[in-house]
């Protein structure tokens, strides 16, 4: 896409709101912005062998401290984000530097992560008296409605143009780490980590940094997601359906590419959201089974995804096309 296009398309995206503001559109298109960020936070780590089963734990991280700072604490989200993110760093870096120092990787590395995103969920279900357990938690709203001091906001044009810079960011976060160093040194450890070490590459350390900035970057995902629906449950922001749909929605939109999370954000909200409107509670779960088959079907004949395919796709027919000509 070029320069031109891009302001293009950034203009029309600032504009929409104030152009077509029905509100449940609008709302539809908020959660697909959040949920992107969330997935593109995963896929900047999963893109290189670093298959995390554990993601839901550090979004369930980011809602609940900061919830919790707010109506025990009175602490303001403008402070109890950045408190929500190091408690997601400071996790990540707990449990993945035994994992990078000795070495456990592959599935094994998946099952630990697998463990911690279970873990989180236990926790958060077993401090009930604390956190609602599984009947949810509700951040209390402020006195007189919008507040910038509580990040409360009536008004979902307002969540809307936060949805998208935070999103943008997580686009350019993405684009950064694929034009950097790190890369290549990522990509030489899932190649090979002993050749890569010999070439003086700090394979823990690297793989480290990579894990932490997910990990911050979903852990934000999931407090953006607790301020804007002002109502948490372990099962919406926590837990392996959580960090499965996270995988799923990157495999099928394309992990390789920086918009293929966005295209999967579309497809799993429009299909959750489709079940629910159709089918109300009966379809309760039906997604996640969808998803599970779903994702069997891609890993299988579309590996890379629907984005991604469809870039191959481009770039093998126009060399054939220039030599037909």
């Amino acid at each position: 896409m070029t320069r031109s296009l891009r302001w293009l398309a950034g203009a029309f995206l600032v504009a929409w709101p104030f152009v077509y503001s029905a509100p449940y559109p609008l709302h539809i298109v908020v959660v697909v912005l959040i949920w992107s960020f969330a997935y593109t936070s995963w896929s900047v780590m999963g893109r290189f062998g670093l298959l995390s089963l554990g993601h839901g734990g550090f979004m369930g991280i980011g809602a609940y401290v900061t919830a919790l700072l707010w109506n025990y604490g009175g602490i303001s989200p403008w402070i109890g984000i950045p408190l929500a993110l190091l408690a997601g760093g400071l996790l990540a870096v707990l449990v993945a530097y035994p994992c990078f120092r000795f070495r456990i990787t592959g599935h094994y590395f998946a099952l630990v992560t697998l463990a911690l995103g279970g873990i989180v969920l236990q926790v958060i279900t077993a401090t009930r008296d604390y956190t609602g357990g599984s009947l949810g938690y509700t951040p209390e709203r402020y006195q007189g409605g919008s507040s910038l001091y509580a990040l409360q906001f009536s008004g979902k044009t307002t969540w809307y143009l936060i949805a998208l810079a935070v999103w943008a960011a997580g686009l350019y976060v993405w684009y950064r780490v694929d034009r950097s160093m790190l890369r290549y040194a990522l990509e030489a450890i899932s190649e090979d980590e002993d050749a890569a070490a010999a070439t003086g590459v700090h394979v823990t350390a690297e793989k480290l940094k990579i894990t932490v900035l997910s990990a911050v970057m979903t852990a934000l995902g999931g407090a953006l997601y607790c301020q804007y629906q002002m109502f948490i449950s372990p099962d919406t922001v926590s837990g392996i359906s959580i960090s499965l749909q996270m995988v799923f929605a990157v495999v099928v939109g394309g992990i390789y590419v920086s918009l293929g999370p966005t295209v999967g954000a579309v497809i799993t909200i429009l299909l959750a959201e489709g079940l629910r409107v159709s089918f109300g509670t009966r379809a309760a779960g039906w997604d996640n089974l969808v998803y599970g088959v779903l994702l069997v079907l891609f890993i299988v004949f579309l590996p890379k995804g629907i984005l991604g395919s469809l870039l191959d796709l481009r770039r093998t027919r126009g060399p054939a096309v220039a030599r037909g000509a």
